[in-house]
């Protein structure tokens, strides 16, 4: 009988230890995170907060000042999926305890971006962004090179190097202590909001959005310049130097001046489809004797992100004085369906009313090919000012986003200059 009772238990075993692992409660992500992408170039360190509360839990990816809010969080067991709506991107990872470990990815043009992520709890406030450069065998600038870079605060000349070109930037770098803030901005657009240290002659910035995932990487010369390493995603790189730039040099080439018109009449044509399939020109009696705002944008990319709730703000304010908008998206992949879904999903996040237009792929020569009456299609997003008469006025390449501090300000400050100059003009007779 005895044997009977130790057999019944030990068959029960399995059964008892099911139910009380089924009875575990959830691990729950809440909390402040240091998150680390493997970057080619190494640990791309970023910040994530998770919090918990009525709604459920919402998440932010911290960079400096900015918290970039995730789309949503999806919890399953100890699965956690941290999603990206607008770039077509997601964390994956598990919950072990203190620690998260899986992946990023993110659509790309052919198949997806894909980096390996990890996470570590550090209590109620970010950790440093980066170990001490000591911890990851980063060797120390020479002592005279750290002497000649003291502090990396200021405006720096800046060339990046890759495969192809050289290409030109501004850094705006902000030190207290060994924690660096900055953007680097560049004819095409700003980086946004990077954070990092400069410790013992070496600069480490990092940014990451979701979209982008941004690594940099210098050491001081004893010149007084830096010399260093870019990484972006999974297979991007290039190289970069720096120097201080001089009072009021200019840098950067003049961002009104990148993109000219070829139309001899000063007149900018497309015709692309709507959200509905319905074909739309600038011939539509919609912007007759309108002053119009034809903006080159894509859902995909983060300073148009910057841009098109600006662009939906001046939209409301204008639009009762004759100021019209349209958007042309030129998205990822070229698949008409997915691209649809995901400018509508733009357009709902910002509250834009303006037409959307389907226009091609973010491939800049694809652009101009469709665009005959631009030189070329220098930058995402690219802004086209036409007046009353529907000629062309003025186009600008990029745009100086809310990182890039007081030129975010001057920039605002001249489109809606220009919006009131050419508001102001009569409109033609007929």
């Amino acid at each position: 009988m005895r044997f009977h009772r130790s057999a019944a238990l030990l068959a029960l075993l399995p059964l008892l230890a099911l139910a009380l692992s089924s009875c575990r409660a959830t691990p729950s992500p809440a909390g402040q995170w240091r998150g680390v992408l493997t970057s080619p170039g190494g640990e791309l360190p970023f910040g994530l907060r998770i919090d918990s509360g009525p709604e459920g839990l919402r998440a932010v990816i911290q960079n400096g000042s900015e918290e970039a809010p995730v789309s949503a969080v999806e919890l399953k067991g100890n699965e956690l999926v941290l999603r990206f709506d607008g770039y077509d991107s997601r964390i994956t990872a598990t919950i072990d305890g203190d620690d998260l470990t899986g992946k990023w990815e993110k659509r790309a043009k052919v198949g997806y971006a894909s980096m390996p992520m990890a996470a570590h709890r550090v209590g109620s406030a970010p950790a440093p962004r980066f170990r001490p450069a000591s911890e990851v065998g980063i060797p120390a600038a020479a002592e005279n090179a750290a002497n000649a870079v003291p502090n990396i605060s200021g405006n720096w000349a800046v060339a990046f190097v890759d495969e192809d070109e050289t290409s030109p930037a501004e850094a705006e770098l902000h030190q207290e202590g060994t924690r660096v803030t900055g953007t680097f901005r560049t004819p095409t657009g700003d980086h946004r909001y990077l954070e990092g240290s400069y410790e013992g002659g070496i600069l480490r910035l990092s940014a990451f959005d979701g979209a982008h995932a941004f690594l940099y990487q210098a050491h001081a010369e004893p010149g007084g310049t830096l010399r260093g390493d870019f990484w972006s995603r999974d297979s991007y790189h290039a190289t970069w130097t720096a120097r201080r730039a001089a009072e009021k040099e200019a840098v950067l080439p003049d961002a009104w001046k990148e993109v000219g018109l070829t139309n001899p009449e000063g007149k900018f044509r497309f015709r692309f489809p709507d959200l509905a399939g319905q074909p739309v020109t600038l011939g539509d009696p919609r912007f007759a004797r309108k002053v119009v705002l034809v903006n080159l944008f894509g859902s995909w990319c983060p300073n148009c992100n910057d841009e098109g709730p600006y662009l939906a703000e001046l939209h409301k304010r204008y639009r009762d004085r004759g100021l019209e908008i349209v958007g042309l998206a030129f998205e990822v992949t070229g698949d008409a369906t997915r691209d649809r879904e995901f400018v509508r999903r733009f357009g709902e996040r910002y509250g834009i009313s303006y037409p959307l237009l389907l226009a091609g792929t973010n491939d800049k020569k694809e652009a101009g090919a469709v665009l005959p009456d631009l030189t070329r299609v220098a930058s995402f997003p690219t802004t086209v000012f036409l007046g009353r008469d529907g000629k062309v006025r003025k186009i600008h390449s990029g745009f100086d986003g809310p990182g890039t501090g007081e030129h975010f300000v001057v920039l605002k400050k001249e489109f809606e200059g220009l919006i009131e100059s050419l508001l102001a003009e009569p409109a033609p007779a007929g």
